[in-house]
């Protein structure tokens, strides 16, 4: 399971969102993934991509969302599979809050469609705005994301979990969400082929006319500062860096104040 292979990468974000890995006496134990039957063919990919003897069921029970829900269930109890994937971070028992992005080399985009995949989503809001979300209850996880995001996009994220139950929801809308879609969700890409329509789709969305233009935040650099702080004029400093006069005074008052830390070599 080389994670710097595009498929391994995304199987290994599904299962560490969707999988769940336990173990009992004597080195048994087993790795099962439950999805809608509706995506049964994702798990028949899984199932070509892992080089153990595996099987795929199918059960209909009652949930708390719908009367009768049908599901379908990869399971693999191969301890050699097994420990190679718990090597590569997924733990035993309770995971949402414990897992994290590999330690070893992967393709970054892959293993993030595979987390979008199981616990995210991809689609328009109510207002028909293009968006992509995913949630997660690890830390880390949102950081990546965020990480992630910052790099297709341009647009850094407040990752705060919520109150009531310490989730994070790291979110993209618009424009913001029509690069991500389209930078996770290549073609030929494995992927559940819904998800994967959603995000085409995103992209025949344009801004309606009279709506105000998108805007993301330009962070200061420490090489910003020391031109501010040179110039120490917010009029000529705005010229040079490209920025506003009343940004690059509120900018100098903030560094004056120690509002904001000087950089190193000042």
């Amino acid at each position: 399971m080389d994670l710097m292979v595009p498929e391994y990468a995304y199987m290994f974000g599904f299962l560490q969102a969707d999988g769940h890995l336990s173990q009992q006496s004597r080195q048994r134990g087993r790795l099962v993934v439950e999805i809608s039957a509706k995506d049964i063919d994702l798990l028949r990919e899984f199932q070509k991509l892992t080089p153990y003897n595996s099987r795929i069921s199918e059960r209909t029970r009652s949930t708390n969302f719908a009367e009768t829900h049908t599901a379908a269930v990869w399971t693999l109890c191969s301890l050699e599979a097994r420990t190679r994937i718990n090597e590569l971070g997924l733990p035993y028992g309770r995971k949402s809050r414990t897992i994290a992005p590999p330690t070893v080399e992967f393709s970054r985009r892959d293993y993030l469609r595979g987390l979008i995949d199981a616990d995210g989503s991809v689609g328009f809001t109510s207002k028909g705005f293009p968006f992509v979300s995913l949630t997660t209850a690890s830390s880390a996880i949102a950081a990546h994301m965020g990480e992630y995001g910052k790099d297709v996009t341009g647009a850094e994220r407040a990752l705060k979990p919520n109150t009531r139950d310490g989730i994070y929801n790291v979110l993209y809308l618009m424009e913001l969400a029509q690069r991500l879609a389209a930078d996770l969700y290549y073609p030929g890409c494995l992927s559940l082929d819904r998800k994967r329509a959603a995000a085409d789709s995103l992209a025949d969305w344009a801004r309606p006319a009279g709506m105000r233009a998108a805007y993301t935040q330009r962070r200061w650099t420490e090489d910003e500062d020391r031109i501010l702080l040179k110039f120490n004029s917010p009029m000529a400093a705005a010229e040079v860096l490209g920025r506003t006069t009343q940004s690059c005074n509120l900018r100098l008052w903030r560094l004056r104040t120690g509002q904001v830390p000087a950089p190193s070599d000042q």
